[in-house]
């Protein structure tokens, strides 16, 4: 027992590390070609919500910028929409706060079958999307797809910071607001048989999306994001 306990911990401990540190930066500079923070983000291809401080304290995310080889960028920034509060428009500005892998707290995870999902959840604690409810995302989108676009979109409205993909005898993050990954590492003992397009108890719903849109194989599916 003390052996099993002992290596639950481990286990734990280095599913923990394999995730980017939040980390919070100053903007120190702006001009036309991008912004300067006071120190570079842990990993490229990492994004950051860009957080304004107006009179009296009050503070709101204005922007979204995620870092590439070249620098920190400005990407589109699309805040939660709310029909009784005006859509904030301050440009960045110098001493404004970055807070970079916002929300990296909170993921989907994709995995091939109940097992693997198990195996990760319980051996790393975050704050997990159950992909049912992507899966019911897609299918009220009539969209039995796994895209880059749809898992943006479904990011947005359900505040996913990242998502976790297995891969075949690996494990990546991605960040569906850079569409980059930020992470990957070995991952053993993946399954042969995979549900498609992800596990999900919803997979077998009558309504067929499932079964008659998705193409392929969950592996050649997961290989798009590379």
């Amino acid at each position: 027992m003390r052996f099993l306990t002992i290596m639950f911990f481990f286990c734990a401990f280095a599913w923990a590390d394999f995730f980017p540190q939040t980390v919070e930066r100053t903007v120190t500079s702006v001009s036309k070609d991008g912004i300067t923070l006071c120190a570079p983000f842990p990993v490229n291809g990492m994004s950051g919500a860009v957080l304004h401080t107006y009179a009296q304290g009050i503070k709101a995310i204005t922007a979204t910028v995620v870092q590439t080889s070249e620098g920190i960028k400005t990407i589109p920034y699309e805040s939660i929409i709310h029909n009784n509060l005006p859509a904030v428009k301050t440009s960045i500005q110098v001493g404004d706060k970055v807070i970079g892998g916002y929300l990296y707290d909170t993921v989907l995870l994709l995995a091939p079958d109940a097992a693997t999902y198990e195996r990760i959840t319980l051996s790393t604690q975050k704050k997990w999307v159950h992909p049912d409810l992507y899966a019911a995302f897609l299918s009220r989108n009539k969209d039995g797809q796994v895209t880059k676009k749809n898992l943006a979109a479904f990011s947005q409205e359900y505040q996913v910071g990242l998502v976790y993909m297995v891969k075949k005898n690996s494990a990546v993050l991605y960040d569906p607001k850079s569409q980059k990954i930020v992470a990957q590492k070995g991952f053993a003992s993946t399954p042969m048989e995979a549900q498609v397009p992800f596990f999900t108890r919803l997979s077998k719903i009558r309504s067929g999306w499932f079964s008659r849109e998705t193409k392929g194989d969950y592996y050649e599916l997961m290989e798009q994001f590379q």
